[in-house]
């Protein structure tokens, strides 16, 4: 115990040694027992517990019953801005971690529907394709994604062809539509009974909702996606450039740009079809 330690600094304290555990440890590794962390620490098993479920809560830690604490698996990192570290650079704006695969849950045509159709720009009555996916990172699951396209659009495809290549790939080489821009949105929701059974997470478990409609060069809607993210294994990282530029820096799209020679890229969000 710190002699004159206020509670404030005792939790910061146990905080910045068990971070420094968790680094050192590495994932998938158990920590030391909690009496030992207690005398290490001169603190009450209360207080580390409290700091340790906000370890938990924040996904940096796994309490697995009967057996222990350990460190969590690392997030799943998707950068808004340049490659993934280790990424080659020009495969794409942006880059995300791990090796990525798709199981196809369901894939039928039906009608669009006013909310669907308004966002792929199309009439209601429109045939479109309704394409749900899981999304796995090294074999976890990671996403669920809802996809709509134009049935128009895509003739021939099959829930085949989106196990074994990108969809973006397949819209390029075999439908040669070239997506230009897209516009994205990212905001916090909670896993719903399905989609929790799905991610293996508990219902109302934190989650990222992204949103994306993606133009060709004739600024036709050609995708509207929804897809849910586990809260707790998914990250975004962004690197902000405030350092005087030519063009000065801007603004574009709430983010920091200096990319002025192809305006807002580095403020759309792509995800792992461009690239795998």
């Amino acid at each position: 115990m710190v002699s004159g330690e206020s509670r404030w600094e005792k939790r910061e304290r146990i905080r910045t040694h068990l971070l420094d555990l968790v680094e050192e440890t590495g994932p998938g590794r158990p920590l030391p027992g909690e009496r030992q962390l207690c005398e290490e620490l001169g603190v009450s098993r209360p207080t580390l517990r409290a700091v340790v479920d906000d370890f938990v809560r924040d996904g940096l830690l796994v309490r697995e019953h009967g057996r222990g604490v350990f460190v969590a698996r690392a997030k799943v990192a998707q950068h808004l801005s340049g490659a993934a570290p280790g990424q080659a650079p020009g495969l794409g704006v942006g880059g995300v971690d791990g090796t990525w695969a798709s199981r196809t849950l369901d894939f039928k045509t039906v009608a669009a529907g006013p909310r669907i159709g308004r966002r792929l720009g199309v009439a209601p009555s429109e045939e479109i394709l309704r394409i749900i996916r899981l999304r796995t990172v090294d074999g976890d699951p990671m996403c669920v994604e809802t996809l709509h396209v134009p049935h128009a659009l895509v003739p021939g495809l099959t829930a085949r062809d989106l196990e074994t290549d990108s969809f973006y790939r397949l819209l390029g080489r075999r439908y040669e539509i070239l997506l230009t821009d897209a516009a994205q949105s990212i905001e916090p929701t909670v896993v719903d009974e399905w989609e929790a059974e799905l991610l293996g997470v508990s219902v109302h478990t934190p989650a990222l909702l992204f949103e994306r409609a993606a133009r060709d060069a004739g600024n036709r809607v050609v995708e509207f996606t929804r897809s849910v993210y586990r809260g707790d294994r998914y990250r975004i990282f962004t690197r902000l450039s405030l350092a005087a530029q030519p063009d000065g820096g801007r603004v574009v799209d709430g983010s920091w740009s200096a990319a002025t020679s192809v305006p807002g890229a580095d403020t759309l969000v792509f995800d792992p079809y461009w690239n795998n």
